[in-house]
């Protein structure tokens, strides 16, 4: 494979795992949370703290992946470019 198919893999599967990863993170952190809440009730307000920090935490790195998305799909060429370089 060439630069221009690998960069289009990583543009177009790179975001997708990175939502996705970053969703079963958010889901998890917030089961872990309620079941937390649920055996210490006297704890909700720290742990409802530490919780809101690390969903931030993880979106930024959603955010992040965004921005290398939109910057890595300003690398790609123009797909009527790249096949007629394929066929010569």
């Amino acid at each position: 494979m060439d630069y221009a198919s690998m960069l289009a893999l990583a543009v177009g599967f790179g975001l997708p795992l990175a939502v996705a990863v970053a969703a079963t993170a958010q889901g998890k952190a917030a089961a872990t949370a309620a079941e937390a809440m649920a055996r210490q009730p006297e704890a909700a307000g720290d742990i409802r703290g530490a919780l809101i920090i690390s969903l931030a935490l993880i979106e930024s790195l959603v955010i992040y992946v965004l921005l290398a998305f939109f910057l890595l799909n300003g690398k790609l060429p123009a797909v009527a470019d790249y096949v007629q370089s394929m066929v010569h």
